[in-house]
């Protein structure tokens, strides 16, 4: 398998057109039809290491959820076709495809861009939800074609439990820098996330409204050579964001948890942020959050904790640079007065 997608890799980038190449299966999938032994026996044989073979080797991951976890009555084994599908490859029972499905997904808990599809939709939504999480990433403008409902959200988080009330996890660790841009409208950064010194590059750019779309936001993955030739571009009014990135999976819902380390400014020490993406709300989004977390309030949108304010180093009473949320209004708190210097996109998504 590895041989085949390296073939398609290097065609891809061999043409001279934009390409997009889907991978029906990844690399990380082959660890959940093994024992963890074999697997780990297969990784050191190939001198192979999970920020290389997960994260850096796809740009994105999406996971869809099984049928036969959360519509049931969708799962068929029968090798001949009924009034709604037909699977002769399927020879899985419910239970095991659902064990199966869960370790498959529990696979790939780390990527940077790991989406969940889940079933709490129609197959033709399930679909609709997966092209424009395809769409969204690559910078595709959709408009509201798909009528995505989808949103980000961010959690201020207090008194950490113990590691052994998550359920299992991977860990980070993360290195922000923030890039002097091309004009006030255009925000720019760097990303360095890593386990046990193997690292992954992104650049991040933000760009103004187009077309009225809310956000244009392009990633582009980069070799260590090429980080560290940006890094000679770095913006010294901002301090360099530390954390440690904590990512698990819980009720079919992907959580990142941002546990700010020092150095750093005043202002992030002990600061825990836990974000998810999600389209449920009310009782039903209440009941997917991880009840292990002292969740003390939402704070999407709110730009006290915007990364990029955060990694401000002048004060923000006195700042020019303290950028807005146009989505979040504090009614009980004074903010300060609209910046002359505006960034329009202070939300952190990497």
């Amino acid at each position: 398998m590895v041989q085949i997608e390296n073939t398609y890799f290097e065609l891809g980038n061999s043409s001279t057109r934009n390409c997009l190449i889907i991978c029906d299966r990844g690399v990380m999938d082959a660890s959940a039809y093994i024992s963890k032994d074999k697997w780990e026996k297969m990784m050191a044989g190939n001198k192979w290491n999970p920020v290389e073979m997960r994260d850096n080797r796809y740009n994105q991951i999406l996971h869809l959820v099984s049928a036969a976890n959360g519509a049931e009555d969708f799962y068929s084994t029968e090798n001949r076709k009924r009034h709604y599908q037909d699977h002769a490859c399927r020879s899985e029972g419910v239970d095991l495809a659902r064990e199966l499905d869960y370790k498959s997904a529990a696979a790939w808990v780390g990527h940077p861009y790991f989406d969940v599809i889940d079933n709490s939709t129609n197959f033709e939504a399930k679909m609709n939800r997966m092209i424009e999480s395809v769409c969204q990433k690559v910078g595709i403008d959709i408009g509201d074609r798909l009528q995505a409902t989808s949103r980000k959200l961010k959690y201020l988080v207090a008194l950490l439990p113990p590691d052994s009330e998550f359920p299992p996890f991977q860990d980070f660790d993360v290195v922000h820098h923030y890039l002097q841009s091309a004009g006030p409208k255009v925000q720019a950064r760097l990303r360095k996330r890593g386990q046990k010194s193997h690292w992954s590059y992104i650049h991040t750019q933000r760009r103004p409204n187009v077309h009225g779309q809310a956000r244009i936001e392009v990633k582009t993955q980069l070799t260590h050579r090429d980080y560290m030739n940006l890094l000679a571009q770095r913006d010294d009014a901002h301090f360099t964001i530390y954390k440690k990135r904590r990512c698990f999976l819980i009720n079919n819902q992907y959580f990142q948890l941002d546990i700010y380390k020092e150095p750093g400014h005043p202002r992030c020490k002990g600061l825990v942020l836990l974000e998810t993406y999600s389209s449920l709300t009310g009782e039903a989004l209440k009941n997917c959050m991880p009840k292990f977390l002292n969740i003390v309030k939402e704070v999407t949108g709110d730009p006290d904790y915007s990364m990029f304010n955060l990694s401000l180093k002048e004060d923000w009473s006195t700042t020019k640079k303290f950028c807005r949320s146009a989505t979040h209004g504090k009614q009980d708190q004074q903010l300060p007065e609209p910046p002359k210097q505006y960034h329009p996109y202070d939300e952190n998504s990497d």
